[in-house]
């Protein structure tokens, strides 16, 4: 009787360290599918949806909240967007900047132009060799609000929202948009008309 006690006893504990074996791959493996040059990325709980904004004008609270954001700077402009309200200023070292505010009026991110050198030289290289046939076109640089879930529209595609290059290639009959993460990973777009 004990010895069957034992064997089941015995048999329990070999399922239970498989299973916990097996957990702990998965885990892993998971881990290892969220990391991105070495780093964990953090998964956002929930995303916010965006919804389309009413009426035409800027909303008083994203007036006030850009003021709060960056210290009363007066916006050159400033208009409705279907599902943001846009600010464009020139910041204090003379970088003219749009920021977008969500439905809550909470900053989503910022956007500035810059310039094919501006990419990250692992960025740089790649579009060179891969893409030798493309002439670059504009660069604008999105700088995410870290602290707001809210994703951002740009080129009319939602994404999930990281700070990132966007930078226009054309050839002739053909213009793409790539996207340059932070590291110089290169990432496809979209495909412009």
């Amino acid at each position: 009787m004990k010895k069957l006690f034992l064997l089941i006893a015995a048999s329990f504990m070999v399922a239970a360290t498989v299973n916990a074996q097996t957990t702990a791959a998965s885990l892993r493996r998971e881990i290892k599918l969220d990391k991105k040059d070495g780093k964990k990325m953090e998964k956002k709980e929930e995303r916010k949806a965006l919804r389309k904004l009413e009426g035409s004008e800027v909303s008083y609270q994203s007036k006030q909240a850009f003021e709060g954001d960056f210290n009363h700077i007066t916006p050159i402009s400033s208009k409705r967007l279907d599902n943001f309200d846009e600010f464009t200023f020139t910041n204090k070292k003379g970088i003219t900047k749009s920021a977008y505010y969500d439905g809550d009026s909470k900053l989503v991110g910022t956007v500035e132009d810059k310039t094919f050198a501006d990419l990250p030289v692992k960025g740089r290289e790649y579009i060179s060799k891969h893409f030798s046939d493309y002439t670059p076109g504009d660069v604008i640089f999105y700088d995410d609000n870290e602290f707001n879930e809210t994703d951002m529209i740009i080129y009319g595609l939602q994404f999930a929202d990281q700070d990132s290059y966007f930078v226009e290639l054309k050839k002739p009959g053909e213009k793409i948009v790539l996207q340059i993460l932070k590291d110089g990973d290169v990432i496809f777009f979209t495909q412009l008309t």
